[in-house]
C-alpha cells in the first residue's frame, strides 16, 4: 500500500546539520556562558502542578515581559517555539500556497525549507559584493513577503539602515526582519516594527542562553500580530519556557548584556587569531565569525576528529566555501584554534 503524501514533500530532506558529539561545539551560535540566574531559579522552583496543566493560551506573561523589554504594547507582540516558529507561522499567515517569498542569498538556511513545506515559491537574491542586501533585486522579484536577517546568519554581516528603510518604503507587501543576533550588533532596527508592513523577529536562544527552552517572538503592528497568532496556535510556548523566559527578560538583562559583551571581546580576539593564520574573516556583528576557506567541509571534518565542531558551508553565493565559528569562553576558542591549525596542515 502506498501512503498518501504531498507531491511537493517528496524531495524535502529533514533539516539535519552535522552534529557529531564533540567536547567543544561551536556550531550553533548559542550562549555558551551558562543559564540566566533568574531563569535557573524558576527551573528549580517548578512544581508538578505547573507541569500537568496546559499553559495559558498565547503566553500572556511572556508577551508582557517581551513588550516591556522591547518598549511596545503587548498587542504588538507574538511569541512562539523559537523565532523560527514565528517565521514559519508568518509565512502561513500571509501567503497562499504558491505564493512567493524573496530573501538575500546566502541567509538563514531554514527559509527555503519553510517555503517548501508551506507550498511556497522562493527567490534567493545574491548579496551585493560589499555584502549589503540588494534592495533593487529583492523588490524586482515582486514577492509579497521579503525576508532579511540582520546580522545575517551565516555571514554575520548586517544590512545597512539606508537599505532597510528603502526596502520597507517600497515593499509590495510585508518585510520580515530577523534580528536573532540583535543583542550582539551595534545597531538595532526594532523601531521599524512601528511601520504597518514590518515584523521584527527575535529569539531568547542566542544572547539569553535559553536555546533548549525554545522561545522566540515578533514585534509588529497589532493587525499583523493578530494574523500570526491565528497561524501559531495557542500552546506553542510551554508553561515552563514562558516562566523562565519572562524571568530572564525582567531580571537578567545585566547578566545578558555582560555575557554579550564578553562574546564580542572574544570575537575580536578570535578574528585577530584567524587573521594571524592568513585567513580573512568576514566583518561580523553577531556572536560568530565566518571564514571563507576553500575545502571548508573537509577542514571541519578534520576538526571534528580533534573533538571540535564548527559549521561548514559549501559553495555559498558570493562567498564560496566557508567555516562558521561560534564564540564561547576562551578555553573553547583556544581548543578550536588548535584544531584548526592542525586541520590546515
Amino acid at each position: 500500500m502506498s501512503l498518501p503524501s504531498r507531491d511537493s514533500y517528496r524531495d524535502i530532506p529533514l533539516y539535519s546539520p552535522s552534529k557529531a558529539k564533540c567536547s567543544v561545539d561551536l556550531s550553533d551560535n548559542t550562549n555558551l556562558f551558562g543559564m540566566p540566574p533568574a531563569a535557573e531559579r524558576v527551573l528549580r522552583e517548578t512544581v508538578a502542578s505547573q507541569v500537568t496543566r496546559y499553559p495559558v493560551g498565547y503566553a500572556p506573561e511572556l508577551k508582557q515581559a517581551v513588550a516591556a523589554y522591547a518598549g511596545v504594547e503587548p498587542s504588538r507582540v507574538t511569541t512562539g517555539c523559537g523565532s523560527d516558529d514565528v517565521i514559519d507561522s508568518t509565512l502561513r499567515a500571509f501567503l497562499e500556497p504558491g505564493g512567493l517569498i524573496a530573501f538575500p542569498d546566502p541567509t538563514f538556511v531554514m527559509m527555503s525549507y519553510f517555503a517548501k513545506v508551506n507550498g511556497l515559491r522562493y527567490a534567493p537574491v545574491p548579496l551585493k559584493p560589499d555584502l549589503d542586501i540588494d534592495v533593487d533585486g529583492l523588490l524586482a522579484t515582486g514577492a509579497k513577503l521579503l525576508y532579511v536577517c540582520s546580522p545575517n546568519n551565516p555571514t554575520g554581516t548586517v544590512a545597512s539602515r539606508a537599505a532597510l528603510e528603502r526596502l520597507v518604503d517600497n515593499a509590495p507587501g510585508i518585510v520580515l526582519l530577523d534580528e536573532a543576533y540583535a543583542e550582539f550588533a551595534r545597531e538595532s532596527h526594532l523601531d521599524l516594527a512601528a511601520r504597518p508592513n514590518v515584523l521584527v523577529t527575535r529569539t531568547l536562544s542566542k544572547a539569553f542562553g535559553l536555546a533548549g527552552m525554545r522561545v522566540g517572538y515578533a514585534v509588529g503592528d497589532p493587525t499583523l500580530i493578530a494574523e500570526v497568532e491565528k497561524a501559531r496556535g495557542p500552546y506553542k510556548v510551554t508553561g515552563l519556557s514562558e516562566r523562565m523566559a519572562a524571568a530572564a527578560l525582567r531580571e537578567d538583562l545585566p547578566w545578558m548584556k555582560a555575557r554579550a559583551a564578553e562574546s564580542l571581546t572574544i570575537r575580536a580576539r578570535l578574528v585577530a587569531e584567524l587573521e594571524g593564520l592568513g585567513l580573512k574573516p568576514l566583518p561580523t556583528e553577531a556572536n560568530f565569525v565566518m571564514v571563507p576557506l576553500p575545502g571548508a567541509p573537509a577542514v571541519a571534518e578534520r576538526m571534528r576528529q580533534r573533538d571540535v565542531n564548527v559549521r561548514a558551508f559549501q559553495g555559498l553565493t558570493v562567498i564560496g566555501d566557508a567555516l562558521r565559528i561560534g564564540c564561547g569562553p576562551w578555553p573553547m576558542m583556544e581548543a578550536a584554534l588548535t584544531a584548526l591549525r592542525e586541520a590546515l596542515r
